[in-house]
């Protein structure tokens, strides 16, 4: 190893002293740009920084070859998050990012407390990555090297914005994007933990009466309200009355806080706890029947409302969950409900499926032996039962207006 890094260290030597690599204007040959993203210096060069920039090189050299005069430059990407995350991190003393620094970064114990000045992380990482480039042998100019908070930079990037506004490609307005609650700014893949691409989630809200409150269920399938048969809440959840936008809502606590995020304007008044929920009566929007909100401990109060419509005829989870609750008279004792009241719920046949009784849900479950909420073979049976309903569906006479409809027109009507 030794013997082939002699020969590496002699032939980057010779490359340097003879600058085979800066490119100056030649009108003699035809000219070529290459160009890739810049590395954030908030960590040392990686197999996957390895990976990009030695396919621009290699690259770069065939043109060279074909007679280009190439010019391939190098930046380093100081804005952003990604820095300011990792230095806050090493500042609020994160025992996991110290050891990755120190054990395998091998950053010098005594200049963590520098790296947590955001600049100055930036700065020591942009040596590391460059000092990395040039052992792997990159062909670039180095003089043409910069940094994203040059001010020669920044001039360029409001150029290029005005300029991409002034061509009507970019307009400003409202759009969801990742939000981070604690730094109060929108994140992007680059911007979180372990590089995890935020998930933007868009669910239909249908709104139930209860008394003066609404019970907002957000939901993927609008157009199955006409077979809503109970509301599902869950029992050990908190939930709160808020007034949101002038509309009393009962909602979770963690479903009123990220409404806040959302252009909403969010007062709570009181808090409610899920089980006080249970066994009261909200009135259907789609078509005035009156129904039960009934307990189930598989709502997730952090997602969307915490509040859920069911619709066990063409829903695989609710069909179950509601004949799993039925079997259980003494959990509804404990809510005042009467088991007869609950028995008699049957589901509601709102879609013709080719292939499928009246009740697809019951057809899947049955079929997969599907007999617990906790079952794995739920989310298989649900894509089941969807994607037929979605491509071969047809809404029946009891949707009303939307009767004879295919349901993937029928869904986007509905949420007009």
């Amino acid at each position: 190893m030794e013997f082939l890094r002699k020969i590496e260290e002699k032939w980057q030597k010779r490359w340097e002293e003879a600058k085979i690599f800066e490119a100056d204007p030649d009108p003699s040959k035809p000219k070529f740009y290459i160009t890739v993203a810049y590395p954030y210096p908030n960590s040392p060069q990686h197999i996957g920084h390895a990976r990009t920039y030695t396919l621009a090189d290699a690259y770069a050299r065939y043109m060279r070859m074909k007679g280009y005069n190439v010019l391939l430059p190098m930046a380093f990407h100081y804005t952003g998050t990604p820095v300011l995350a990792m230095a806050k991190r090493l500042a609020e003393d994160d025992r996991e990012l110290i050891n990755d620094f120190v054990n395998i970064y091998k950053v010098p114990r005594e200049k963590l407390k520098e790296l947590t000045d955001p600049l100055n992380m930036a700065r020591y990482f942009h040596e590391e990555i460059k000092e990395g480039m040039k052992r792997i042998g990159y062909s670039i100019d180095w003089r043409r090297e910069f940094t994203t908070i040059d001010p020669q930079y920044n001039r360029f990037i409001e150029w290029q914005f005005h300029k991409l506004r002034e061509k009507g490609y970019i307009k400003r307005g409202s759009h969801p994007v990742g939000w981070c609650p604690k730094d109060g700014n929108p994140v992007g893949q680059h911007d979180t933990e372990g590089d995890v691409e935020p998930e933007i989630g868009e669910f239909t809200l249908i709104k139930f009466k209860h008394g003066e409150w609404i019970l907002p269920t957000a939901t993927l399938r609008p157009e199955t309200v006409f077979g809503v048969t109970n509301i599902w809440v869950n029992p050990k959840a908190e939930y709160v009355k808020a007034v949101v936008d002038e509309e009393k809502w009962i909602i979770s606590r963690e479903c009123a806080e990220k409404l806040t995020y959302q252009n909403r304007k969010v007062t709570v008044l009181e808090s409610l706890p899920g089980k006080e929920l249970v066994g009261k009566k909200a009135e259907n929007p789609a078509n005035g029947d009156e129904i039960y909100l009934l307990p189930a401990d598989f709502v997730d109060p952090k997602n969307a409302t915490g509040v859920v419509m069911s619709v066990p005829g063409h829903a695989p989870y609710d069909y179950v969950a509601l004949e799993n609750l039925k079997g259980k008279p003494e959990e509804l004792a404990v809510y005042g409900l009467k088991a007869e009241n609950i028995t008699s719920i049957t589901a509601i046949s709102i879609i013709e499926v080719p292939g499928y009784s009246e009740v697809p849900a019951a057809d899947v479950v049955k079929r997969m032996g599907i007999r617990e909420q906790t079952d794995p073979k739920l989310e298989d049976a649900t894509k089941e039962v969807y994607r037929h309903e979605f491509h071969n569906g047809k809404m029946k006479e009891n949707t009303g207006k939307y009767a004879g409809l295919p349901v993937a027109e029928a869904k986007e009507k509905v949420k007009q």
